[in-house]
């Protein structure tokens, strides 16, 4: 049976819910309906809970779902909202006159980045293959270098 969840009750770090969500999680009560960053932004959809249970989120308008919504809390029970982490590729550009290139570049594809620290952060919204097809010159003569540990 599906549970229907119309309300967004609060946040986990609301003090009048931290308390009863702490005694929760040490019944093993607690469950977490975990969704894409895409899915953060709807207004209905169905999921699964971590352990199984059948949701149907149905929120009014004015309403928006974030990480550490609760959306369920009662004696026996609470469901929490938690959003997928996200994974960036991490790029360094060789000097500024590509950095401003490839953030045009990245800019022109509507990729979402964030700067910071010398680098170019791309969120990875499709498969990393097609963002490292997209990067392949670059990368190959050396204007940019991926970081951080990735590999192509």
């Amino acid at each position: 049976m599906t549970m229907i969840l119309e309300h967004i009750l609060g946040a986990v770090t609301d003090p009048w819910i931290a308390a009863p969500l702490h005694r929760l999680e040490h019944q093993d009560a607690v469950e977490t309906v975990t969704l894409s960053r895409e899915d953060m932004s709807r207004k209905r959809l169905r999921a699964c809970t971590d352990k199984g249970t059948e949701v149907a989120i149905a929120l009014d308008r004015a309403s928006a779902l974030f990480d550490g919504a609760v959306l369920l809390l009662d004696d026996r029970a609470a469901i929490v909202l938690r959003m997928e982490p996200e994974e960036w590729l991490c790029l360094r550009p060789r000097d500024l006159t590509e950095a401003i290139s490839v953030g045009f570049f990245a800019g022109n594809l509507h990729w979402r980045v964030r700067f910071g620290d010398g680098q170019l952060q791309v969120a990875l919204e499709r498969e990393r293959a097609v963002y490292l097809e997209r990067l392949a010159d670059r990368l190959a003569d050396g204007r940019i270098t991926l970081i951080d540990g990735d590999q192509p």
